[in-house]
């Protein structure tokens, strides 16, 4: 090949290479800005999210005898949702109207009860309005006795609360009670024990399963406690 025929080859390959090397530089610069925007927008993410490390933390402690506070799978609920109180909660009457308008007055204290808290709007309480219905409902632990509590009516949606709650089971509407009982999310439940008297168990939940297993062990827990004051009489 004449001279001059290589030199123009060599000066191809040149202006190939540079052409590659000048692309490679862009595609690297595009994979930058790229990452660099998702970087942005997890932080944002992360910035919106609710702050974990709030008043919650601090007001509620924890209780031996307290519902663990868990989502299906196992997943701790986040902190900033209110877990097992550190003292106790008074035990007081819950009385308000049901769906259909009759008024009700009602004694946790009398017999084993399970109060829980639920609302039409809360994704969770899905789940506990399910399990209530006649079809799919269990029986609790020691023949527990189930109070649900809404808020008023001026704070629920009556005509969702009908297509949720079952017809065979009373909903006493009562935002009273969730002052009296310092509940300030849905779903939460009590337990009140009727051989003490008091609440034995209290915290949110993530499935009736659950809920089940939980009030199992405060009966126990109660049933222990009534034989070892039996004997120290």
């Amino acid at each position: 090949m004449p001279v001059s025929g290589m030199a123009i080859l060599a000066v191809d390959r040149v202006g190939v290479l540079t052409a590659l090397v000048a692309v490679e530089t862009v595609v690297l610069a595009l994979l930058a800005l790229v990452t660099i925007g998702l970087l942005r927008s997890h932080a944002e993410i992360l910035r919106r999210l609710p702050d974990t490390h709030d008043e919650h933390d601090h007001a509620h402690g924890d209780d031996a005898h307290g519902f663990e506070p868990v989502f299906a799978g196992g997943e701790t609920i986040p902190a900033h949702l209110p877990g097992p109180r550190g003292t106790s909660t008074p035990v007081v009457d819950i009385s308000g109207p049901t769906l259909d308008g009759a008024e009700v007055a009602i004694s946790p204290a009398k017999t084993d009860t399970l109060v829980a808290f639920l609302s039409s709007g809360c994704l969770t309480c899905k789940t506990f309005w399910d399990g209530l219905q006649p079809a799919r409902r269990e029986p609790l632990p020691g023949g527990a006795r189930l109070v649900v509590v809404v808020k008023d009516r001026d704070k629920e949606s009556p005509s969702r609360l009908r297509d949720l709650a079952p017809t065979d089971l009373p909903v006493v509407m009562s935002s009273r009670a969730w002052e009296d009982y310092g509940v300030t999310m849905s779903p939460y439940f009590l337990f009140v024990g009727a051989a003490s008297g008091t609440v034995r168990s209290e915290g949110a939940a993530s499935s009736w399963g659950q809920v089940r297993s939980l009030l199992t062990d405060a009966i126990d827990d109660e049933r222990i406690a009534t034989e070892a004051a039996t004997r120290d009489r």
